[in-house]
């Protein structure tokens, strides 16, 4: 074997281990978000918080999501939102954003700026979960693409730097 090939192996090893840690990750999100009881008024409230600290200081927030493939298989992809503004109308909230996605399987890691930023609209819904109970809890899907479900966006991971980007 050549070097060549070695480090094109490891490469790929490299992005298959950063798969399978976003997949892990973003699975535990969105249970302790279930476990937290958290409804969408609640969630809608967290993202018009985003949305005023993105126009003030140009924040964008680290968020993970399913994308499902062409396979049906689901994995979680990596990005970065800007939240310009929530919208509430006739029961529904949308978050209209722009996200600079930063890994996907196929791509890898994505550097900030060599793709474009995609707009992008969310939808904050309630969902009723039945595993073992039933209880309500609320969830985050893209309501132009439904091939992207499950955003977890944390409001304790910011940056200030992309902004440029977008």
């Amino acid at each position: 074997m050549d070097v060549t090939s070695i480090l094109e192996q490891y490469r790929h090893w490299q992005r298959f281990s950063r798969q399978e840690k976003l997949d892990q990750e973003h699975l535990g999100a969105v249970q302790k978000l279930a476990k937290s009881g958290a409804m969408a008024t609640r969630m809608a409230a967290s993202y018009k918080s985003m949305a005023e600290r993105a126009a003030s200081e140009g924040a964008c927030y680290r968020t993970l999501f399913s994308r499902r493939q062409d396979n049906g298989e689901e994995l979680a992809c990596e990005g970065w939102l800007f939240v310009r503004r929530v919208i509430a109308e006739g029961g529904t909230t949308r978050v209209r954003a722009t996200l600079l996605e930063t890994f996907t399987l196929e791509h890898g890691v994505i550097t900030p700026g060599s793709m474009p930023g995609t707009a992008v609209t969310l939808e904050i819904f309630d969902e009723l979960l039945v595993k073992n109970t039933m209880q309500l809890g609320c969830r985050v899907d893209r309501s132009d693409d439904d091939r992207d479900t499950r955003f977890i966006t944390f409001v304790d991971m910011v940056r200030g730097d992309l902004k440029a980007h977008l």
